[in-house]
């Protein structure tokens, strides 16, 4: 018996996926002559009968379904090698695992990345959306290199540094009758179709309050829990809102912002490891979102 060559396997692989040796020469792109060779040769070196003729068909037998198995196994294990060298060539050039929560994960996030891998264009960056408190364990399980969050987390092994986000903004839709003033209060919005964040939510306890110090409440006529529902039912013209601009950002080309009196502080934070892998890559990714938050495109 002569060893198979890696050509033979994989015209076996070829025709038994495939199903035809036409389908398999063109997968292999050689010709069906050549392909037909390959699965003789095979089988001769072998001494095997793989295939089974059949009304100009090659139907695999119980020894060629026996030899594909194991084929697949060992052309597996080799992509699994392929896929740690691929990981060894990242780790060479950096690599950084950042969370974000679902309401910077649009716009905001963007901006930030296009501004980090203007500096590092050749660091491999993995992105994960998760609630603030999955998040926060992720990063005390070091799972996580950086992660943005609600601000809030206190913890001996972790740095939170607050981001400088400008104050919370009336969100309304295009043409709305209020946009012709340049800062509302809770007393112009009472009467409008409010859509509000969930009730738990930071944004929707900060909002309240300030309707409370008015002596009003407002007429919630939808709520959501995530900061682009919010903004998706404001650009439709469903209601009216009040939120971050850094969680808005994803409507500002279709809804009109004016600014909100009293004003409302909503502050996210860059929460990451004391003592943080990568760090001179989360310090770079750190400067490129307090960087980005200034520049946020839903402004009165």
């Amino acid at each position: 018996m002569r060893n198979p060559s890696l050509r033979q396997l994989e015209a076996l692989m070829a025709v038994v996926e495939a199903g035809t040796v036409s389908r398999a020469s063109e997968i292999l792109r050689i010709s069906q002559p050549a392909a037909s060779k390959l699965i003789q040769d095979l089988e001769a070196d072998t001494g095997l009968q793989l295939f089974e003729r059949d009304s100009g068909r090659l139907v695999p037998t119980g020894r060629g379904m026996r030899l594909y198995e194991e084929v697949e196994r060992i052309f597996g294990g080799v992509n699994q090698l392929a896929r740690a060298v691929e990981a060894i060539r990242r780790e060479e050039h950096g690599q950084l695992f950042i969370g974000t929560m679902p309401a910077l994960s649009g716009p905001f996030i963007t901006r930030v990345l296009k501004l980090f891998r203007a500096r590092h264009p050749d660091v491999f960056v993995s992105v994960e959306a998760r609630s603030s408190q999955y998040l926060t364990e992720a990063v005390l399980l070091r799972r996580l290199d950086v992660v943005l969050v609600i601000s809030g987390l206190e913890h001996p092994s972790v740095i939170a540094e607050a981001v400088k986000n400008p104050p919370a903004v009336v969100v309304l839709p295009r043409g709305h009758r209020l946009c012709k003033k340049e800062e509302l209060t809770p007393l112009e919005l009472a009467e409008e179709p409010f859509i509000a964040f969930g009730p738990t939510s930071m944004m929707r306890r900060k909002v309240d309050s300030a309707f409370d110090d008015y002596g009003l409440r407002p007429r919630i006529v939808i709520e959501a829990t995530t900061a682009p529902n919010v903004a998706e039912f404001v650009a439709a013209g469903l209601g009216v809102t009040i939120g971050d601009p850094l969680s808005m950002e994803i409507v500002a080309d279709r809804v009109a912002v004016r600014r909100f009196r009293p004003e409302l502080a909503f502050e996210y934070e860059i929460v990451r490891p004391v003592r943080a892998r990568n760090s001179s890559l989360v310090a770079d990714f750190v400067e490129a979102t307090h960087a980005a938050a200034l520049t946020t495109t839903i402004l009165p």
